[in-house]
Formats: C-alpha cells, sequence, structure tokens
C-alpha cells in the first residue's frame, strides 16, 4: 500500500474573500497561487494561498458561501491550522508583527519540543505559526520571494493540522488502522499522530474533548484537510482501501489542479485525498499567479455566467514592490 506523504491542503471558510486576500497577502505574505470558484457551488469564491511555486503541502485555501452564519468552535472539528516558519527567531518577529498589526495572538509556547505561535483572524478562524527550528521530516515549501516578509522568516507551508473529537478511541483505530498514521507522543489531551517522512508537515494532533459542546460549520472554521498522493495510481489504490472499510466516499474527483477522493472519516470530519500534480501553473504563468479568475476547462463555457456571479476583486501584485519589513 502506497502511504500519504503528509498534508496537502486544508480549505476553510471565510465571511470575505476580499478581507481574506488582504489578511493573507498583506499580513502573512503568503502568495495567492489561484482565483477560482468552487467547482460544486459557482458562484463561491475558491481562493489558494500557498508558497512561492504554489507546491503540494502549502497551500490554505478558502470558500466564501454567500449568506453563511458565523460557525461555532467545539469538539468534533478540524479546530486550528499551522503554518511552517524557518526557526525559533522567526517567531519573534511574528510577534511584534502580530502587535504592530493588531493580531490577536497568545505569545510563544511550546508543544511536542517545538515552539509555535497561535493567533485568529477576522472571522476568530484558528491558526498557529510553528517553527521548523528542531525539525525533521517532509520538506519544507519556498517563501513567497516577492512577497512583504522577509525570507528567513517568512512561511514556508502547512504544519501540524488539529482535530478536536469527542470518541477519541475511534479516531485513533481510524488514524492508525485506515490511514496508517502512527501516535508518537502525547501531552496531557493531546495525541501527535505522523505519517510517511513525518516531521511538521506530515503530522495531526489529536485533541480529545468531550465538554464542549458540538462544533457548528460556518465562517471562521475549517471544510476540509487534505493529505497528499503521489498520482492518479495511488488515489485509486486510496479509493479502494476506504471502501474496503465500509467508508462513503465521493470516488474519483477530477479538481484540474489535482485530483481528489474525500470521505467523512469521523462525525463532521472531512478528510481530502489529493495528488501532487499537475499543480497550479498549467493555466497562468509563474509571474501572474492568481491574478485573474481562472477556471478549470469543464467550467470554461461558463466563465460569462460566472463571472456575473462572482463580484470582482483586485489581485494583481505583479505590478506592485512589496517593501519587506
Amino acid at each position: 500500500m502506497n502511504g500519504l506523504k503528509g498534508i496537502h491542503h486544508v480549505t476553510a471558510i471565510t465571511s470575505s474573500a476580499e478581507k481574506n486576500y488582504n489578511f493573507f497577502t498583506y499580513v502573512l505574505g503568503m502568495r495567492l497561487v489561484k482565483k477560482t470558484v468552487n467547482q460544486d457551488d459557482i458562484q463561491t469564491y475558491h481562493l489558494f494561498f500557498a508558497d512561492d511555486k504554489g507546491s503540494a503541502g502549502t497551500d490554505m485555501t478558502f470558500f466564501d458561501f454567500p449568506g453563511i452564519p458565523k460557525g461555532v468552535h467545539g469538539t468534533n472539528e478540524i479546530s486550528k491550522t499551522s503554518f511552517r516558519v524557518p526557526s525559533d527567531a522567526a517567531l519573534d518577529y511574528w510577534v511584534k508583527r502580530f502587535d504592530r498589526l493588531e493580531v490577536k495572538h497568545t505569545g510563544i509556547k511550546e508543544q511536542f519540543g517545538k515552539l509555535t505561535l497561535s493567533f485568529v483572524d477576522f472571522d476568530e478562524q484558528h491558526y498557529q505559526l510553528i517553527s521548523d527550528e528542531k525539525n525533521n521530516g517532509v520538506k519544507a515549501g519556498t517563501p513567497w520571494q516577492k512577497g512583504p516578509i522577509p525570507l528567513q522568516y517568512a512561511i514556508t507551508g502547512l504544519g501540524p493540522i488539529f482535530v478536536r473529537v469527542a470518541n477519541f478511541d475511534y479516531f485513533k483505530e481510524m488514524m492508525e488502522k485506515v490511514l496508517l498514521f502512527k501516535e508518537i507522543d502525547q501531552e496531557g489531551s493531546f495525541h501527535l499522530f505522523e505519517v510517511g517522512e513525518g516531521g511538521n508537515g506530515a503530522q495531526v494532533i489529536a485533541e480529545y474533548n468531550a465538554i464542549l459542546p458540538q462544533a457548528r460549520q460556518g465562517y471562521g472554521t475549517v471544510h476540509h484537510a487534505a493529505f497528499r498522493v503521489e498520482d492518479r495510481s495511488v488515489l485509486e489504490e486510496w479509493i479502494e482501501r476506504m471502501a474496503s472499510f465500509g467508508f462513503q466516499t465521493s470516488g474519483f474527483v477530477d479538481r484540474f489542479f489535482f485530483a481528489s477522493l474525500y470521505a467523512r472519516v469521523a462525525p463532521q470530519i472531512l478528510f481530502e485525498f489529493a495528488t501532487d500534480g499537475p499543480g497550479f501553473m498549467g493555466d497562468e504563468p509563474y509571474e501572474t499567479l492568481g491574478e485573474k479568475l481562472s477556471l478549470p476547462p469543464f467550467l470554461e463555457h461558463k466563465r460569462e455566467q460566472i463571472e456575473k456571479l462572482v463580484r470582482p476583486i483586485d489581485t494583481v501584485r505583479s505590478t506592485i514592490d512589496f517593501v519587506k519589513e
């Protein structure tokens, strides 16, 4: 069995694609590599923020479903997304940056031997930065070269995904027997799982919590998390594997930028399995990634309709000379 290679992407829900674009571009310094629409709901923007090259394992993506209510954090949810930074010193830089830009944060803390900095955005979506200084495993991505963050401090990809569950015994069994993760550490109610080459880019932190009320999805919460598979042939193996364990799945889904499989693996926990390629540069040049509305070929004939449904967002950055600060 070809195992999972690590984290592919995390997809969350925002109240405002415009505010979301500004926060990730100008505050976090991540590169918008694709401005497209939800392929299952074409009135909804789907924005992809990643590293300089749009590498698998570096992208955080967002839907802005019209009229959706604010989500409620609780148990049975993908509760927090991590972003990797190169060093412990980078976290000191980010504390100062967050203070200056009035981003709410917790200060630097340590978990599982790594320094972290938790923070929230305007929707109270939960994130953390995690230092790669003591990290071994899946290689980090390439920071956005022309972005506003000095390269030695910039975000280089996704770190551990946090999942809060009420039935930990079931979740552990599913992670280990079905998805082939290994539990490698525990701190209190937090359990660290790892897959493939391991390290920050291939970890899930599961929190057992049967006290909080059930989470409710909406803006400010995560929609799903995705894990990397090498190619379509491996994805087909996972389609068969998930079915063999009795999971209801989406079957093969062509997302154009990658191929996918979706399965709800626990109450309210949706996981995706996604191929590393083809990637985000097949329809746009490197210099202007994310600056136009990109549609997969199977939606191109609806471009006129889609452009009337989604309001224009100016995402041109190739003409901006960002000052690294």
